[in-house]
């Protein structure tokens, strides 16, 4: 499976990064053709201390084709557009596939 994977820096606002992430965004990220999971994980802390990340997002799909038509969809573009609107500054975008 791949996955494009979003990591967020801790926002100035986390109650209103949270409301715009489950609100607007999530639901844009649904409509991704081919998208098979979407897993989305709150940081609460590291080992040690605190993290400075606040938030996790993997979207997975079957095959790195798969991923590349998601990529170049129009559903894309709204996300993407959406994406830079309230995190430019804070997310880290990249994929990967899993070793299982």
């Amino acid at each position: 499976m791949m996955k494009l994977v979003a990591l967020y820096r801790t926002p100035p606002d986390p109650a209103s990064f949270d409301a715009h992430i489950n609100d607007v965004h999530l639901p844009l990220l649904k409509k991704l053709p081919g998208l098979r999971s979407l897993d989305v994980l709150r940081i609460t802390g590291a080992p040690i201390g605190e993290s400075k990340y606040h938030m996790l997002v993997e979207a997975g799909f079957d095959s790195r084709a798969a991923m590349d038509t998601a990529l170049s969809s129009k559903e894309r573009k709204a996300v993407a557009r959406d994406l830079m609107l309230f995190a430019a500054e804070i997310v880290t975008i990249f994929h990967g596939e899993s070793l299982d």
